[in-house]
C-alpha cells in the first residue's frame, strides 16, 4: 500500500511522514522529490522547466520506483509529495492502480496564513519557490484536490496528531497495529 501525503509547502508533509512511518509496521518513506533531483542532474539538462514534475519521466519513474521498492520489500510506502496538477495526479495514481497498488491519498491542509507563517519560519530567507505554490494549492484544493484525497487539517494539529489521524484512517486500526 501507499500512503501519499499531498498538500503544499508548510502543510506538514515532510515532518509528518517519518511519524507515519514509525506507526505503520513494515513501512518506509519514499521521497519522490529525489527522483526529480536525479532528473535535474542529467547533463546536458532536460528541457528547461520551473518544476521537474512537468517532465513526464518524473511521473513515470515515481510509479516505477514505488512498484520496484514494494516488490522488493513489501509493506507500505509513505510518500510525502505535493502534486497540484490534476493530470499529473491521474497519471501517477492511474499507474499505481494499473499495478494493483492501493493508494490512500491524504491532503494535509492548513489555512493560507498558517502556511505562509510556517514557510517563513522554516527558512531564514523566505522561499519564493515555496510561497509561489500557495495560490496554485488553493486553486487545486477548491477544484479537485480535496475531492480526491482525505483532508487532514493540520492548522491546529501537531505533526504527531496528524500522523495518528492518518494512520488510523489508512489502517482502520490503532497506530502501530
Amino acid at each position: 500500500m501507499i500512503v501519499w501525503l499531498n498538500g503544499t509547502h508548510g502543510a506538514g508533509k515532510t515532518t509528518t511522514s517519518p511519524l507515519v512511518q514509525q506507526l505503520i509496521p513494515g513501512s518506509r518513506v519514499f521521497d519522490a522529490e529525489k527522483v526529480g533531483e536525479t532528473l535535474m542532474d542529467i547533463t546536458p539538462g532536460l528541457p528547461e522547466t520551473d518544476n521537474f514534475q512537468h517532465w513526464p519521466p518524473w511521473r513515470q519513474l515515481v510509479v516505477e520506483t514505488a512498484l520496484r521498492v514494494l516488490d522488493y520489500t513489501g509493506g507500505t510506502l509513505v510518500i510525502p509529495m505535493t502534486v497540484l496538477v490534476e493530470r499529473y495526479w491521474r497519471e501517477i495514481s492511474g499507474g499505481l492502480a494499473h499495478h494493483a497498488i492501493p493508494v490512500r491519498h491524504f491532503v494535509l491542509h492548513a489555512d493560507q496564513d498558517t502556511l505562509r507563517r510556517r514557510i517563513e519560519a522554516a527558512h531564514p530567507v523566505p522561499s519564493p519557490f515555496r510561497l509561489r505554490y500557495l495560490q496554485p494549492y488553493a486553486e487545486a484544493a477548491r477544484t479537485w484536490l480535496h475531492a480526491e484525497g482525505e483532508v487532514v487539517d493540520t492548522t491546529h494539529l501537531t505533526p504527531a496528531q496528524a500522523a495518528g489521524q492518518i494512520v488510523l484512517r489508512a489502517t482502520g486500526g490503532s497506530p502501530g497495529t
